[in-house]
């Protein structure tokens, strides 16, 4: 190890972030590979080691015998302020080299806040922020994730954008770079011809024209360039790679488990939901695949907990099967099987039972509002007493827990409908005394609320979100209804969410704004402690920039929208249909009842029935 960082780790909290030398991580000789890529994550070890989409790529790149793929993460302050003052430029866990000599370094981007992350790293790399200062060939700096459905806010900052799911299209971009380097293309020549690869999206290609009032005129595609990117997917999830033989964190991570994607995509469709959307078809895996997976990448990783994940776990359609051919093999091994996501129309005391077969899990249920019109109008599809009743099942089978999340600031929600919150969780509580099979032992009712934040690609990309001032409001009128001691109330900051809103539906105008509010408070604004309003507020003013421009006014469905050029396969006109449906509190039904002709299906020239 080198002797500085040496020193250097031996001042800062959980060294074990920057070691490396996990069991499970793949080496190889730098003298035998022809590229090295730098799989970046702008959060902390512990946050992006816990993302199975990270693992799957690193692990699917790395098939590749003659390709590097190692692992960056965003120091905390701490270790940032240090390698600074060493000067010890950011570096790959696996070989300890500085990230920057590498060909390519890929973000994976799930959150708006983490956009001041990618500055970070990149300048603890060494590296100019802009792209346009970076003129050499390499590194090529790219983003994925559900954040890069609307890339415009970190458009100055980044090469180009991966528009969907990156297995197929990652390996075509990095043969597509192993192509132009070879033939010796400028940077211009090979961004030219990563553009016409379905799935990538280059920013410079681009150029925006703007009305009077600042909203978007046009966008207009350069040098030939595609007029609309539609977003890649793996049509058989089966097929796909998936991570066995996984990294085994060093150090303790957020979730430390094994987790098992049943299906992408989701059948429901609320209307707020942008993952629901921009992850549609749904693709199921089979059980026999997925029965065979979690127990090869039990055995290899020794972990205690297998974790079913997908947007929905409880729709899988196998799911009891599932959980039986599992639990032969884990109950002897005292291996628990858990959901992290559960509907609760869908729940069951025979559900329950498989989860406890091992030991008892937290159960979490998203009602998401206080009134059937309100669920109706985000078309929930669930029921007061499909809620009741599954929290019934839960306390008669023995759990003394429950977690209940709703959102605040909904469209055309009323402080009837707030209040109707808190009226739900008092009846939650006599399901608890009339029904609990442990009632001696109290009961934990959690009551957690975030702030609503219009999303691209959905029905309500349009909608307003609420002031600041009226979600504390809210959270107040809440809080204040919520006296019971069994009932615990935890709520989003309203700030924070603001923020998100102004990333989300955002342009490239923000771009000055991020890099002042990096240059103010640093990179990890995804973290209250390390987040500061005013360094946000100053850096807009600074920049001549309203953020309430882009998060609380409502938009016409004519409006160019700064991601009008990305295509998530969805209709627009089934978005605006939607979002038409919403204040009639009209619902549509999922899936599996009735296609309802989203587009989404064109994808695989099949339908999202699965």
């Amino acid at each position: 190890m080198d002797p500085k960082l040496q020193s250097v780790l031996s001042m800062v909290q959980k060294p074990a972030r920057y070691t490396g030398g996990e069991y499970g991580r793949i080496m190889k000789n730098p003298d035998d590979v022809e590229l090295r890529i730098a799989l970046a994550f702008p959060d902390t070890y512990e946050i992006g080691m816990s993302n199975l989409g990270l693992r799957i790529l690193y692990g699917a790149i790395n098939e590749q015998n003659d390709i590097w793929c190692e692992r960056v993460f965003e120091p905390w302050t701490d270790m940032a302020k240090a390698m600074r003052d060493a000067e010890i430029p950011l570096f790959a866990l696996e070989s300890g080299d500085p990230i920057a000599g590498f060909d390519m370094i890929g973000f994976s981007v799930g959150y708006e806040l983490s956009y001041t992350g990618i500055l970070n790293i990149l300048d603890l790399a060494g590296l100019p922020l802009r792209s346009r200062d970076r003129t050499a060939f390499s590194p090529v700096i790219f983003a994925g994730g559900t954040c890069m459905y609307n890339p415009e806010p970190i458009a100055d900052f980044i090469d180009l954008a991966v528009i969907g799911e990156g297995e197929e299209l990652d390996l075509e971009l990095i043969a597509c770079y192993r192509s132009a380097k070879e033939r010796s293309l400028s940077k211009e020549e090979f961004l030219l011809e990563a553009s016409k690869i379905r799935g990538v999206y280059v920013p410079s290609l681009y150029s925006f024209t703007y009305h009077r009032d600042g909203t978007v005129k046009s966008i207009i595609p350069k040098e030939g360039a595609p007029e609309k990117v539609t977003k890649r997917i793996i049509e058989d999830l089966d097929s796909a790679f998936y991570p066995v033989n996984t990294i085994i964190p060093s150090t303790e991570i957020v979730h430390d488990r094994t987790v098992l994607e049943l299906f992408r995509g989701c059948i429901r469709g609320c209307r707020f939901c942008q993952a629901g959307y921009v992850y549609r078809p749904v693709r199921a895996k089979l059980s026999e695949t997925l029965v065979r997976q979690g127990k090869a990448a039990l055995e290899y990783a020794g972990y205690q907990e297998l974790n079913l994940s997908s947007l929905s776990s409880s729709d899988y359609k196998e799911l009891g099967s599932l959980f039986d051919e599992l639990l032969k093999w884990c109950e002897p091994r005292n291996i628990g099987l858990s959901l992290p996501s559960l509907r609760a129309d869908s729940f069951s005391m025979e559900l329950l039972e498989r989860v406890q077969r091992v030991r008892k899990t937290g159960l979490t249920f998203a009602p998401e509002a206080g009134t059937q019109r309100l669920r109706d109008v985000i078309n929930k599809n669930i029921t007061r007493d499909d809620i009741l009743n599954a929290c019934k099942t839960a306390f008669a089978g023995g759990q003394n827990a429950v977690k209940l999340y709703f959102m605040l600031g909904l469209p055309t929600e009323t402080d009837e409908e707030v209040l109707a919150i808190a009226e739900l969780a008092y009846q939650v509580l006599g399901v608890f005394k009339q029904h609990a099979k442990n009632k001696n032992r109290g009961v934990k009712i959690t009551v957690a609320t975030s702030c609503f934040v219009p999303k691209p690609m959905t029905p309500f990309q349009w909608e307003p979100q609420n002031t600041m001032a009226e979600f504390e409001r809210k959270q107040q009128l809440l809080k204040e209804n919520l006296k019971s001691r069994a009932i615990r109330f935890n709520w989003h900051s309203p700030e924070t969410s603001f923020i998100e809103a102004v990333l989300a539906r955002g342009d490239r105008r923000l771009g000055p704004v991020l890099e002042s509010v990096f240059l103010k408070s640093g990179g990890l604004n995804a973290w209250s402690e390390c987040f500061s309003f005013d360094a946000w507020q100053r850096s807009f003013s600074e920049n001549g920039i309203d953020p309430g421009f882009y998060a609380l006014r409502a938009r016409d469905f004519d409006e160019v929208m700064p991601w009008s050029i990305l295509s998530a396969g969805i209709e627009e006109d089934y978005l605006i249909c939607q979002n038409k449906l919403a204040p009639k509190a009209v619902t549509t039904p999922d899936c599996r009842e009735k296609c309802s002709g989203c587009g989404a299906n064109r994808l695989t020239g099949g339908k999202c029935d699965e």
